[in-house]
C-alpha cells in the first residue's frame, strides 16, 4: 500500500501557497490551534490514502502531499499564524481616520462624530445614479395609477399606503418617491429586469407577495435604496413564503442601499443567484452602509462572488447568520456593532467555496464570527464612517421612513 512521509526537511525558502487563491493554505493560515498540533505530529505519521487525515483535510481536498507541502510551509518554514475567529465579547474600538485602498489613487475615508455623514447624499457603488431626474413628477393614489406611471417612468410619489398592488414592473429612469412618512405598499413587490438608473427612497415596504422579493433586482445597474423600511411578518412562520426584502442577482451592479431599515424577517438580502451562476464575478457591486437590520433570521446580507461594502449600520438579533460571504466574495465591513447576532461575520457557510471578509472597527456584543479568509478588498471610493459606539442610537432615529424629504 502506498504512503507518504511528511516532508520535514524541505527547504525553509519553501514559497507559502497564497492563501487568498488556495483553500488549503487559507485554512492552515489562520486555523494554526486546529492545523498546528496534527502538522506536528504527522511529521511521524504514516498516511495511507485519505485514513488518518482529519476532518478539515477537505479544505486540501484530502490530498497527502498538499497537506503535507502547507504544514511544512505554515508550521515549519513560515510562522504559526493566529486564527482570526472572535470570540463573543464587546470589542473596544478605536475611532480614527483610515485609509481605504484599491488601486491607483487613494480616496479619503473619514471618521468623524456621531452623525457626520451626509445622509441626504448617495455614496458608494450607486454614485451616478439618477433616477427619473429632479422633475416633480407624479403622485399616485392607487395601485392603478402606479402601475401606469411605472410603464411611463420619471419621477413617481407615492401617497399612502398601497395595498395588494402586486408585482410593479420598473423601466429605466425611474424614482419611486414615498410622500410623508407612512407611503408605500402591503402586499406589493418591485421588478427590475434588465433595466438601468432606478432610485427607492422614503418607502415603506411590507409584505410582499407569497414568492417575491420587495425588491428584486436582476441584470439591472446602478440602483439607489435610501431611507426605506423594508418588512415582513416576523421570523415565524414558513421561511419560504416571503422571499428577499432587497435582492440582486444575474449580473446586477453598481447599487447603493443606505439609511434603510432590515427588520422582521427571514432572509433579508441575497446578492447573487445561485453557486453556479458564475457569470456574477466582476458584478455584484453593492454599498450597504448606515442600515438597521432587526430581527432577521438571515442574510444581512448573504453574498456570492461580488464585492461588498458594509459600513456603519446596526445589527441586532439576528439568530442564525449576520453577513455571509460566499463563492469567493469579498466584503469590506467597518464601524458596525453587532448585539446578538450569531456569526455576525461568516467565510464558510452554505456554499461549497469560501467567501473573504476584511473586517475592522467593528464592536461584537455576543456575537461570535467565524472568518476563514481573511480578505484585502478596500473601497475605491471617498465615505464618512460614523462610529460603531454610536451607530445603533443613530440608525434608530434617522434611517427609514419619514426623516427626509424628497
Amino acid at each position: 500500500m502506498q504512503s507518504y512521509l511528511l516532508l520535514a526537511l524541505l527547504p525553509a525558502v519553501l514559497a507559502c501557497t497564497n492563501p487568498d487563491t488556495n483553500s488549503c493554505a487559507s485554512f492552515m493560515s489562520v486555523n494554526s490551534a486546529t492545523a498546528g498540533p496534527f502538522c506536528t505530529s504527522f511529521t511521524n505519521a504514516v498516511v495511507t490514502a485519505t485514513a488518518g487525515l482529519p476532518a478539515w483535510a477537505t479544505h486540501c481536498s484530502n490530498k497527502v502531499k498538499e497537506i503535507s507541502k502547507e504544514c511544512s510551509c505554515y508550521y515549519t518554514a513560515g510562522p504559526n499564524p493566529q486564527p482570526t475567529t472572535q470570540q463573543p465579547a464587546p470589542t473596544t474600538v478605536v475611532t480614527s481616520v483610515v485609509t481605504a485602498t484599491s488601486t491607483g489613487s487613494t480616496p479619503p475615508v473619514e471618521t468623524g462624530n456621531c452623525g457626520s455623514a451626509n445622509q441626504q447624499q448617495l455614496v458608494g457603488f450607486g454614485v451616478g445614479t439618477t433616477g427619473g431626474g429632479s422633475g416633480a413628477g407624479t403622485t399616485v393614489t392607487s395601485c392603478s395609477a402606479l402601475t401606469s406611471a411605472a410603464s411611463a417612468g420619471g419621477v413617481i410619489r407615492i401617497s399612502g399606503q398601497l395595498s395588494g398592488c402586486g408585482v410593479i414592473t420598473v423601466r429605466s429612469g425611474t424614482s419611486f418617491l414615498g410622500v410623508g412618512s407612512n407611503s408605500g405598499l402591503t402586499g406589493g413587490s418591485f421588478r427590475l429586469n434588465g433595466v438601468t438608473n432606478v432610485i427607492f427612497r422614503n418607502l415603506a415596504l411590507t409584505r410582499a407577495p407569497e414568492g417575491r422579493d420587495l425588491i428584486d433586482i436582476e441584470n439591472s445597474t446602478y440602483i439607489w435604496i435610501d431611507h426605506c423600511d423594508l418588512s415582513a411578518a416576523g421570523i415565524v412562520g414558513d421561511k419560504d413564503f416571503y422571499d428577499g426584502l432587497a435582492d440582486a442577482k444575474r449580473e446586477s451592479d453598481f447599487i447603493t442601499i443606505s439609511w434603510t431599515k432590515f427588520r422582521d424577517h427571514w432572509k433579508a438580502s441575497l446578492i447573487g443567484h445561485s453557486d453556479s451562476f458564475s457569470a456574477d464575478s466582476g458584478n455584484l457591486r453593492v454599498t450597504y452602509h448606515h442600515n438597521l437590520w432587526s430581527n432577521i433570521n438571515s442574510r444581512t446580507p448573504s453574498i456570492r462572488f461580488g464585492t461588498a461594502h458594509i459600513y456603519s449600520s446596526c445589527y441586532e438579533n439576528i439568530p442564525t447568520s449576520g453577513i455571509n460571504s460566499r463563492m469567493g466574495a469579498n466584503v469590506l465591513v467597518e464601524q458596525n456593532s453587532f448585539v446578538n447576532t450569531n456569526l455576525a461575520i461568516v467565510t464558510d457557510l452554505d456554499s461549497d467555496l469560501e467567501g473573504y471578509a476584511n473586517q475592522r472597527n467593528n464592536i461584537f456584543t455576543n456575537s461570535p464570527t467565524r472568518i476563514t479568509r481573511a480578505g484585502t478588498w478596500t473601497a475605491p471610493y471617498s465615505y464618512t464612517l460614523d462610529p460603531a459606539s454610536c451607530i445603533c442610537s443613530l440608525v434608530k432615529a434617522r434611517a427609514g421612513t419619514g426623516v427626509i424629504s424628497v
